[in-house]
């Protein structure tokens, strides 16, 4: 064989090996969309719970470079803070091994074509099923690609040294320290180029078993390649703010410094690893089946120890991390603030469950932003009296402040409705293209139902969102004509009208909570009395002014105040509406 032809062989392994792992991560993330978004919902300021998230759902994607990309994706955004980030970003390191050890324990010990083929033909099958869980069809495939992958580059390699010249390899058998020093080099590199460090792993599984690096040199390229994985995340925080970068830089220290303490102990640590697993990796000679699991024991113990060792001090972290890169000083306060949807979408964030959450964040946002409109023209109405010279000031500055709001709300309804829709025409047209020239795959690949109703509920719940932000406008400019024409409401009348305003606050707080990341027990139910009770003072409210009118009270002063019942009424619905479609 020629060097030619076993390289393109040896391209086409490895090719082979990528493409069954990622079809493998997105069959796993499309069956397990739901329980994802659940575990991403634990990453709360506990540090240990962020290690498990991290560790989980690293090894349901199976891939540590996707998830990183992922997490500083989404401190970028702020669905997470630096300091939550930080614990994940451990168990992601701890999570990634998990590939290693599925291929040093079945990938070297069976036959790979009894066990891949069938896998192959077995995924096809269930993914032209039409039924809920065709995506583990995917898995399947993408375990059957994976496992023939590695078949054809093991057996690839036992070619190699016919073809190149290893004799320089050889020779460092006789260093161990130069032997780690260059291994870690060729472990950095090769993770960069191939963009994997799981196939990274995979490949200097595959060239230890063959004995054409020895043990410690493999062990030196495992610590490259595990500081390799961190340069997509680096990347994307490029294109993200200061938080993106912070997180990026996390990853990066933590892999640096774990390296740094990590290569004088590599042979204390790899002895470690012998006196727990089973086998003698440091017998030479090709196929010894104890090399490839115990590099799978190295990669996890070493990143074991590393987040044991940095875990007490996750606060000290982020102070640190923050202190290297500080926030930039804006100058210019004065300048109008325009929404700006941040996302940082990669190949390795696609997936609906991450767009649809980034989605909920910026509409959680948004609720926040409307329940404060409401909460400052309800401080302004409860300070209004006679004897107060500046409500026509407040009222003034109240409807100032509340117009921009409500053009920030009108800008963030434009954005997210368009990323939405652009988003459910680009799922449709993805899964429309891999369906081309056969009607019975064509037929499997429609848009999942839930993920079509849940985009379609967002998009009706961010219209109403910004029909309240203009109600609230609108009430605060109602409240300034009326006190510009001296109409102000009478101590009694304010008495009451004030619960009253207080109804439709708890409501926006049990909104707030819904849509955010908190959800609160019931919120059915306190979604049902609270609108009764609206509706119940609203009645109310509106015999009282009708009543003073007929008494001889100023009617426009009451019709005033029937308006305002009426439309803060209808914000009232507006919650109701959102909490029922929630």
């Amino acid at each position: 064989m020629d060097t030619f032809t076993l390289t393109l062989r040896m391209i086409g392994s490895l090719c082979m090996f990528l493409f069954g792992m990622k079809t493998m991560s997105n069959g796993l993330q499309k069956s397990a969309g739901d329980r994802m978004r659940k575990t991403l919902n634990f990453m709360t300021g506990n540090r240990f719970i962020g290690v498990l998230t991290g560790f989980t759902a690293t090894a349901i994607i199976q891939s540590s470079t996707a998830f990183s990309v992922i997490i500083v994706s989404f401190v970028n955004v702020g669905l997470i803070t630096l300091t939550q980030s930080i614990g994940v970003i451990f168990g992601l390191n701890i999570g990634t091994t998990l590939t290693g050890w599925i291929i040093s324990i079945l990938g070297f010990k069976i036959s790979i074509d009894a066990l891949a083929l069938p896998a192959v033909g077995i995924g096809f099958i269930i993914s032209i099923i039409k039924w809920k869980y065709r995506s583990i069809g995917d898995f399947f495939m993408g375990f059957g690609f994976l496992f023939l992958g590695l078949h054809f580059l093991t057996s690839g390699m036992a070619n190699v040294n016919d073809v190149f010249n290893f004799d320089a390899i050889g020779a460092l058998r006789h260093s161990r320290v130069l032997a780690i020093l260059i291994g870690v080099g060729i472990g950095f590199i090769m993770t960069i180029i191939i963009n994997s460090s799981s196939a990274s792993i995979t490949l200097i599984m595959a060239l230890a078993f063959q004995d054409i690096i020895n043990y410690e040199m493999a062990a030196g390229m495992v610590m490259g390649a595990n500081l390799g994985t961190v340069l997509n995340a680096v990347l994307v925080s490029l294109a993200g703010n200061i938080n993106a970068k912070r997180a990026a830089l996390v990853h990066v220290m933590f892999n640096i410094i774990g390296l740094i303490w990590a290569l004088p102990l590599l042979i204390p640590l790899l002895n470690l690893v012998n006196m727990i697993l089973p086998g003698d990796p440091w017998v030479a000679g090709p196929y010894n089946d104890a090399i490839p699991l115990h590099i799978a024991g190295l990669h996890t113990t070493y990143n074991i120890i590393n987040t044991i060792v940095f875990l007490p001090f996750v606060n000290q972290f982020a102070k640190f991390i923050t202190f290297v890169l500080p926030a930039r000083k804006t100058e210019k306060k004065d300048e109008v603030e325009h929404y700006k949807f941040e996302y940082l979408l990669t190949g390795n964030t696609d997936s609906p469950e991450f767009n649809i959450m980034r989605a909920e964040k910026e509409i959680s946002d948004m609720a926040g932003i409307v329940s404060f409109m409401y909460s400052r023209f309800s401080t302004v109405l409860r300070n209004l009296n006679e004897e107060n010279g500046n409500n026509e000031e407040n009222t003034t500055a109240l409807c100032a402040e509340l117009k921009r709001k409500e053009e920030y709300i009108d800008e963030m309804r434009d954005e997210l409705s368009s990323f939405l829709t652009e988003f459910s025409m680009s799922e449709n047209t993805s899964r429309r293209s891999r369906s081309v020239g056969s009607k019975v795959i064509d037929s499997i690949f429609k848009p999942a139902p839930h993920t079509k109703s849940r985009v379609s509920s967002l998009l009706r719940i961010i219209v109403t969102l910004e029909e309240m932000s203009d109600e609230c406008y609108t009430i605060s400019r109602v409240l300034e004509r009326s006190v510009r024409k001296n109409r102000v409401f009478k101590t009694k009348e304010m008495d009451e009208l004030i619960p009253y305003v207080g109804y439709v606050e708890e409501f926006l707080a049990l909104l707030e909570n819904q849509l955010g990341r908190n959800p609160i027990p019931d919120p059915k139910n306190q979604a049902i009395k609270l609108e009764k009770k609206i509706d119940k003072n609203r009645k109310k409210l509106h015999k009282l002014g009708r009543k003073r009118i007929e008494a001889g009270k100023d009617v426009k002063t009451e019709l005033l105040f029937i308006d305002l019942v009426r439309r803060i009424e209808r914000l009232g619905n507006y919650c109701f509406e959102i909490s029922e479609a929630l």
